[in-house]
């Protein structure tokens, strides 16, 4: 049965999420922790109190089991709000190892992924000690910082999983940037190389020297067309919006287009690994 939900409100979409709930039969600690969410959480947005993101609710009507019919017309309700805001200091609340979890649950649904990033190696092609890297910014506990980086690792398997197709372009900045000391980075950048091998990923790097037309503004990832997810200094932003999702798949188009590829790439990958070698070495 397909519900007719476009056009509600909060209060009637929690609804409508908690009839079909119940109709499933499943009590709502079992969907919540199937969601990734707090119970509370859930609750929230079933009585309307919290307004929740696409992904909430995909990852609602996924735990539910509810057909790919009926997820779709919901989608398309929560869509019409076109882009959501969660600023970092509430994702850190909630704890960054359930939000690394979250994409997590996200990223097993979706079978295309487009990533552009110009800052920073991609979180699904880092190794350990870059992750460590990155997430030590943010002052998290010992504790936290471990289940942090475990949840990010965990999200890698999705690079061997033949179903889905991943496609990352970085700029050649990303290589130079120095996260971590210079031989931890010449591990990372033969990692990108081992991985760019992988039948279902293709890892792209746009030169310096290569002649632009676009501004590479920041990053952003895109998850089957559909939704794209943008990081910014103070929040993550949702976009869900067709016509915004478009202008951010011909972004990344014009990227890929002129960026290096395959052999080319990996040479590239070569030049900059041999040159952290020789910085250690000397150094």
């Amino acid at each position: 049965m397909v519900v007719e939900v476009r056009g509600v409100n909060r209060a009637q979409l929690g609804a409508a999420l908690r009839a079909l709930r119940q109709a499933s039969g499943k009590e709502a600690k079992a969907v919540a922790r199937s969601a990734v969410m707090s119970a509370s959480k859930l609750s929230k947005i079933e009585t309307g109190k919290v307004a929740p993101s696409a992904t909430d609710v995909e990852c609602i009507l996924t735990a539910i089991g509810v057909s790919d019919e009926v997820k779709e017309e919901y989608l398309e309700a929560v869509r019409a709000a076109a882009t959501e805001t969660t600023a970092w200091r509430l994702i850190r609340r909630m704890g960054l190892h359930k939000a690394q979890q979250q994409t997590r649950a996200l990223e097993a649904q979706m079978t295309l992924l487009r990533l552009f990033q110009p800052a920073l190696v991609p979180g699904l092609l880092q190794t350990p000690e870059y992750i460590h890297a990155i997430l030590s910014r943010h002052g998290l506990g010992e504790d936290m910082l471990s289940r942090t980086v475990s949840a990010r690792m965990e999200r890698q398997q999705a690079l061997y999983d033949s179903a889905k197709r991943l496609q990352f372009v970085i700029t050649e900045p990303v290589l130079r940037w120095r996260i971590v000391s210079a031989a931890r980075m010449a591990e990372q950048i033969d990692r990108l190389a081992f991985l760019s091998r992988l039948p279902n990923v293709d890892i792209r790097i746009v030169s310096l020297s290569a002649h632009q037309g676009d501004i590479a503004n920041h990053a952003f990832a895109i998850r089957d067309d559909r939704t794209v997810t943008v990081e910014t200094v103070h929040a993550e932003i949702i976009v869900t919006d067709p016509r915004d999702v478009a202008l951010y798949v011909q972004k990344f188009e014009g990227f890929a287009s002129v960026a290096l590829s395959g052999n080319a790439m990996r040479s590239m990958l070569e030049v900059i690994r041999d040159e952290f070698l020789r910085e250690q070495e000397t150094g």
